[in-house]
């Protein structure tokens, strides 16, 4: 669409994890533009960082396509419980799930929370995520690496291991990778790695539990406009965010919704180990 925001963007700065309503422009999730057709009818959806961005976006398709859905979430309490109003709306149901996933814990108290409100698990959407900007390698603190490494693999780890004892044949694994996994952007170093990292563990789980009837695949998204950008970017780069793509602009939350839905649905029966990019015209792989 023609009317969608391009660069340049208010010069704007949150703290870490950031919210929608301190946005500038506000984001599009596709709240008054998402129209379901029971692709999804009656399944049962883990979203974890489904509070803003993405995971707002995709709880909103996914509801509208009939699904009940765990919104997981660190503790944007008020992001969080937009998305589960807007889930409702769609006559579906909402659990709200607050905790940080770099705690081995928190990641089973999710699953142990969709099983135990939902009855079940059909659909795992990992896509929280955690990213700094720096500047050069002396920047990057242990404990910063590490706590990328935590919240982008290791609790996508654990959930999906603790998730798959609950998931039958039908079932759908959709992680969140980036086009930093095959064009790594320096300054996000960090963050880069552990989406490559992600892009391999999709492949290779995907051929582990291909004979269970359970599919494994990813988005890869380019530049999207979501609370992680100005809450970990700095100003004059959240101004030009979106730029350097083709389509010369960010994508919204909303334009990414439908990747996730075809993974979800009986649609993509025979596409498992992929990774759909949604980049704005730059090439993945």
């Amino acid at each position: 669409m023609s009317d969608r925001p391009k660069p340049p963007q208010p010069e704007q700065q949150q703290p870490i994890p950031g919210t929608t309503g301190a946005m500038t422009p506000k984001p599009d999730h596709g709240e008054d533009s998402y129209r379901g057709s029971d692709r999804l009818k009656g399944k049962r959806a883990i979203i974890t960082g489904a509070d803003s961005g993405i995971g707002r976006a995709v709880a909103i398709a996914f509801a509208r396509e009939g699904a009940d859905v765990l919104i997981a979430y660190l503790n944007e309490d008020e992001d969080a419980r937009e998305t589960a109003r807007l889930v409702e709306a769609a006559g579906r149901k909402a659990v709200l799930v607050s905790g940080d996933i770099t705690g081995a814990a928190q990641c089973q108290r999710i699953v142990d929370e969709a099983v135990a409100q939902l009855g079940g698990i059909d659909i795992l959407v990992n896509n929280a995520a955690f990213q700094k900007t720096y500047e050069s390698i002396d920047d990057i603190s242990d404990e910063d690496w590490q706590r990328t490494f935590d919240t982008n693999v290791f609790a996508m780890f654990r959930i999906t291991r603790a998730a798959m004892k609950h998931m039958q044949s039908g079932a759908s694994i959709i992680n969140t990778t980036s086009i930093n996994a095959d064009k790594p952007s320096p300054s996000l170093l960090a963050y880069a790695t552990t989406k490559g990292a992600i892009a391999n563990f999709t492949a290779g789980l995907a051929q582990l539990v291909a004979e269970k009837g359970i599919r494994v695949n990813a988005v890869a998204p380019g530049p999207i406009w979501t609370p992680l950008i100005p809450s970990t970017m700095p100003p004059e780069r959240v101004k030009e965010f979106g730029q350097q793509v083709p389509m010369k602009r960010a994508g919204q939350p909303a334009e990414l919704a439908a990747a996730y839905v075809l993974l979800a649905s009986e649609g993509a029966s025979y596409i498992s180990g992929a990774i759909i990019p949604v980049t704005g015209g730059t090439p993945f792989l």
